[in-house]
């Protein structure tokens, strides 16, 4: 016998009950699950996202897996938190982007460094970018660091720069609940060590990289559209008459090693404001001599030189026109070029193309709480 009209409606009605029921609850489960998601992927996240490790610009020719350590996703994106963090300086104050600024190419735009509470340094901090790979281990003016880990800690526990030891800025970052699943992603572990925030930060630092430039796309793509006929020139004079590439040399434009050119000499004392790379070797021949700097964005560079002491890149290359600054340790590289003013102004044009893209950057609007 066939169920009654009204056993079936009531039937029906329970299947469509049913099925409104598990509707709610799946609409319920839903927005917990979005909840959920919301606490797993705070903020601080959105504003710091996982993304692939970059490739090189055109130019540059730096391979990530010649490394014996090649750059990850993970320890790239804890670095940029850790590089623009205040939290690592003692007081609160400073990240090391204080100093290396992302919009003049990881450089700075004063003449030197000013550390907490106002303490102002005796050099200005150089650029970083394309330090992934270098002709030497040399890292700071004198090279005193020999890894870009070092170049990064150090800067923490100097009491005239961030003013904290390591032992406290662990102490600190510890305390930020929210940095622990970086670290875990980054190195395995939730641990929290220098070592580990000496090794994301210079993770991301090696990301920094500049190139396809308009010199880049001339030599390289063979544009002959991309630079000007003085750039062209001053090419001719950078690896002719000029003779610029003997220590500013390769993709990066810089041999990384040490050179006096005078700079800081005190004739009436006769001696230097700043021993340079001396305070490190103990050298004679060292007195006076500082890092060879990459040319690669130099115009966001000035002031010029360790001191920030010369204004423009044409009094740079008026220096070396006139042979450098005579004192007893000139580098022997250094002499008089007898370059006319309009070969000044197309070295000046060449160095201008060298402004390039893949470095810029910007702090994340947030950070791991």
């Amino acid at each position: 016998m066939k169920p009654s009209l009204e056993k079936r409606i009531r039937a029906v009605d329970s299947r469509v009950w049913t099925v409104a029921v598990a509707a709610v609850i799946a609409t319920v489960l839903g927005a917990c699950a979005d909840v959920h998601d919301h606490t797993a992927d705070p903020a601080w996240e959105s504003a710091n996202p996982l993304t692939p490790v970059p490739s090189a610009p055109l130019g540059t020719d730096i391979s990530f897996a010649s490394l014996k350590v090649p750059p990850t996703s993970e320890r790239v994106r804890l670095g940029r938190w850790l590089f623009y963090d205040k939290r690592l300086s003692a007081d609160g104050t400073l990240s090391c982007s204080s100093c290396h600024r992302p919009e003049h190419a990881f450089s700075e735009p004063t003449p030197v460094s000013s550390g907490i509470r106002g303490q102002k340094g005796n050099r200005k901090a150089p650029s970083f970018i394309n330090q992934a790979v270098t002709l030497y281990p040399h890292f700071f003016w004198d090279g005193r660091a020999a890894s870009l880990e070092m170049q990064a800690l150090m800067p923490i526990a100097n009491p005239a720069e961030m003013g904290n030891s390591h032992e406290t800025m662990i102490a600190t970052l510890e305390k930020v609940q929210g940095y622990r699943r970086y670290f875990q992603q980054a190195f395995g572990d939730p641990a929290i060590t220098p070592e580990r925030v000496a090794h994301a930060i210079a993770d991301y630092e090696r990301t920094r990289m500049s190139g396809n430039s308009p010199w880049d796309r001339w030599r390289r793509n063979r544009d002959e559209s991309a630079v000007s006929t003085e750039v062209k020139q001053g090419h001719e004079l950078f690896f002719g008459k000029a003779s610029c590439n003997q220590c500013h040399l390769g993709n990066n434009f810089t041999d990384s090693q040490f050179h006096n050119l005078g700079v800081g000499w005190n004739k009436k004392t006769r001696t230097f404001a700043d021993e340079g790379r001396y305070a490190v070797t103990k050298k004679d021949a060292d007195r006076g001599a500082f890092k060879t700097p990459t040319l690669r964005e130099v115009t966001k560079h000035a002031p010029y030189m360790h001191d920030g002491s010369i204004a423009t890149l044409r009094e740079v290359v008026e220096l070396y026109n006139r042979g450098g600054d005579k004192n007893p340790h000139l580098d022997p590289k250094i002499e008089r070029l007898r370059l006319t003013d309009s070969e000044v102004s197309a070295l000046v044009a060449f160095m201008q193309a060298l402004d390039g893209e893949g470095y810029q950057d910007a702090p994340p609007a947030a950070f791991p709480q």
